[in-house]
């Protein structure tokens, strides 16, 4: 059997716990399977070392202006193919995809349209595709809503996420016994503790987010900044040993930058590679003030008090998950409410509530996902038989 991962990389740190994630998940329950993917993921890329490293076949994948170039491998006879550990569309029985948050009215028409360009080919295979949880919408293009229509239909199983991306999907496909709501899915991988790490000084990790810069506009794209610095000082004045963690893109790093110098450079910035040893380390923090989503996932699945800023509904959808809605922060709230609401991380009682609220869903949350792998596993068995 062969398994396409699809839409993960190695550069934006949630695609890559996805991906870490499935292949735990999947290498256990088909130690036979053979897994490829392509040289592009989602929001990044998968090169042809990173994906060697991990055992992937090379996937002959090449879109340009939604056309898929990588057909042009089905020219090539199969043993040189396979001298070389190519493998082509027609080879494949299961495609996992894991976009993450691709599919919306926010990124565009190309990416829906060649997701239902593929979802056709998939199909005519005799391949299963398998969406696995992530965020959909809005979808407002007619363009972008006849291909959404068109890749479920292809579709074995539909996870989308939250109860708006249920809602965003169903509201183009109509209800479908194949469309059926789960939790983000890297809450039951584990972290990675790191040798070093200074948890005398860094105690409350804040994570920014270039996102809030590029895809919000006006007030909340200029108050950004000026937000995190204003958070950033209360947090200081407090004691709370707060540092500057980058999660994702260089981006980032340059928003932490900016950040420390107008903060005096009193913080550490702490960078890592590894996602897996960010969620180790994140582990290890008392609170996190985030923007990056599955930094988000990380700290609230091992019970970690949070708060957030965001730039979807996907944030807020999150946290309504995990019991704590108020947990999600205006940019533009006044200062009264803002030191409010950083209060719930740090008085001793409201950390605690949250603590406890946090723990009760991560239970829950976990035995979703659980279930949702049972119905992917037990759908890939079926694909076996056949």
């Amino acid at each position: 059997m062969i398994i396409e991962i699809r839409k993960t990389g190695f550069t934006n740190k949630g695609a890559q716990l996805m991906l870490y994630a499935i292949l735990e998940k999947l290498q256990t329950e088909f130690p036979e399977a053979k897994f490829t993917m392509g040289p592009t993921g989602s929001n990044g890329s998968a090169p042809y070392l990173d994906r060697a490293k991990l055992g992937f076949y090379q996937k002959a994948s090449l879109w340009r202006h939604g056309i898929q170039f990588g057909k042009l491998f089905q020219l090539i006879p199969k043993k040189l193919r396979e001298m070389y550990g190519v493998i082509i569309d027609n080879e494949v029985d299961v495609v996992i995809d894991s976009a993450g948050f691709e599919y919306s009215d926010l990124w565009g028409a190309q990416r829906c349209c060649e997701l239902a360009s593929a979802s056709k080919t998939f199909k005519k295979n005799g391949a299963k595709l398998i969406m696995l949880p992530q965020a959909f919408g809005p979808f407002t293009s007619s363009t972008i809503k006849k291909a959404i229509n068109e890749a479920v239909k292809n579709s074995q199983l539909v996870f989308p996420r939250d109860k708006t991306s249920y809602e965003n999907l169903v509201g183009v496909t109509g209800e479908q016994q194949k469309i059926s709501i789960a939790p983000d899915f890297t809450n039951l991988i584990e972290g990675l503790k790191p040798n070093e790490f200074d948890t005398e000084n860094c105690k409350v990790a804040v994570i920014p987010n270039y996102r809030m810069l590029d895809k919000v506009g006006g007030l909340e794209k200029d108050n950004y900044l000026p937000f995190l610095i204003k958070c950033v000082n209360y947090l200081v004045k407090k004691g709370a040993k707060p540092f500057l963690l980058i999660h994702e893109s260089r981006s980032d790093l340059k928003i932490a930058k900016r950040i420390n110098e107008e903060v005096g450079n009193k913080l550490p910035v702490v960078e890592e590679p590894n996602p897996l040893i960010l969620k180790g380390m994140l582990s290890m923090c008392e609170a996190t003030l985030g923007g990056r989503f599955h930094g988000l996932v990380s700290a609230l699945s091992q019970g970690v008090p949070s708060l957030a800023t965001g730039w979807s509904h996907k944030y807020q959808m999150l946290f309504e998950d995990y019991g704590i809605p108020e947990g999600v922060i205006d940019i533009q709230e006044d200062d009264r409410v803002l030191y409010e609401k950083l209060e719930l991380i740090l008085g001793k009682q409201s950390k605690t509530r949250l603590k406890e609220k946090i723990a009760q869903r991560t239970i829950i949350l976990k035995q979703e996902t659980e279930a949702m792998w049972n119905k992917v596993i037990s759908s890939i068995r079926d694909n076996t038989a056949e």
